[in-house]
């Protein structure tokens, strides 16, 4: 009896996530449940938690209606790197911008997609830039893991003592870098304020609204320039104790603290916006030095997004991001930033 039950309650597990096709039986929660006692239990503890984590103020949020979307999306990014050294030198770097394409799959709060790398067929070049993200979001809360790496490289645009820096335009390819990040955070204005509404397209904000939110951030970096690249009178200007090569990797641990608002301008649009400094500590090492060590850390994200639903059904969404992380010590400042810009269109839809 015990694996009878085990076995019904997994094949409805495949069938409420997967929506797999089965002409036998139905989706139906209902006749899920008609299965027996564990499948019945089992449904009724998704029904609560649905209930739990996204109860709103149907005055200002409801649900589109549907469990399912699909979406293409076109994503385009780029990061830029600020150095600010002794002596009052600066140097500024701009990467290739790189874009992808492709096709995602919604189920609820979980996103699953294909993207493929559109710059590299129209340049020819073998990129290897990458970024994968991943969103689970409900009424109460959101978590968020996302990758970006770059070993493609940069150019230089900006070099020299400040106040008298001069524009440049040289092609730096000795970088390799690499973030990993994750972020959870629990909205306090939950009943009115509607996250998805404006960033995953999950839910239609109805009234205007906007809410604190809070909670925690892991980032883990890991840096690597090459100056020997340089010509002699750029690298001539670099801190000796680099030896030409500067390197950074740590692992950050901070709390996370934001707001964010959605504005519904006008019938079936909405605008949104958040904001979200994280403050924290690192330890690890930068440059030449030996031992890992403990220091300050500070990152930013700032999140901005255009969405017109069409019956709940059809949406078209426009999602921008700029992240902004600090390293520095004694002798430096890096500060980093990642420009990112979403264009999507959406189809929502019902297996059962």
């Amino acid at each position: 009896m015990k694996h009878s039950k085990f076995i019904s309650f997994f094949v409805a597990f495949i069938l409420i996530g997967w929506g797999g096709h089965s002409y036998a039986m139905s989706f139906d929660l209902d006749s899920i449940a008609e299965w027996g006692k564990f499948p019945r239990f089992a449904v009724k503890t998704y029904r609560w938690a649905d209930k739990f984590f996204n109860s709103y103020d149907s005055t200002y949020v409801v649900p589109t209606g549907q469990r399912f979307n699909v979406k293409f999306k076109m994503d385009s990014w780029l990061d830029t790197y600020s150095f600010y050294l002794v002596d009052d030198v600066s140097l500024r770097m701009v990467s290739f911008p790189s874009t992808s394409a492709g096709f995602w799959l919604s189920y609820m709060a979980v996103s699953v997609g294909y993207d493929v790398n559109l710059s590299r067929w129209i340049t020819g070049e073998k990129r290897t830039r990458r970024r994968f993200d991943f969103h689970f979001n409900c009424g109460l809360f959101a978590a968020e893991l996302y990758y970006i790496g770059n070993d493609v490289g940069t150019h230089i645009t900006r070099f020299g003592i400040k106040d008298n820096s001069w524009p440049v335009n040289l092609d730096f390819n000795g970088i390799n870098t690499r973030m990993l990040i994750f972020d959870a955070y629990y909205f306090l204005n939950n009943r009115k304020y509607s996250y998805s509404a404006a960033f995953t397209f999950g839910r239609v904000q109805l009234k205007s609204a906007g809410s604190f939110f809070a909670g925690f951030s892991y980032w883990y970096q890991k840096y690597n320039f090459d100056f020997n690249r340089l010509p002699y009178e750029m690298k001539s200007m670099l801190p000796k104790e680099w030896n030409y090569k500067y390197a950074v990797q740590a692992k950050n641990y901070g709390l996370k603290f934001g707001y964010g608002y959605n504005w519904v301008v006008g019938r079936n649009w909405v605008v949104g916006i958040s904001e979200s400094p994280t403050i924290g500590v690192k330890r690890g090492y930068i440059s030449v030095e030996a031992n890992p060590k403990w220091s300050f850390s500070m990152y930013n994200t700032l999140r901005v997004s255009g969405v017109w639903n069409l019956r709940k059904r059809w949406f078209v969404g426009i999602v921008g991001r700029v992240e902004t992380s600090l390293i520095y010590d004694k002798e430096h400042t890096l500060l980093n930033n990642t420009a990112d810009v979403d264009i999507c269109v959406g189809y929502r839809f019902n297996l059962w």
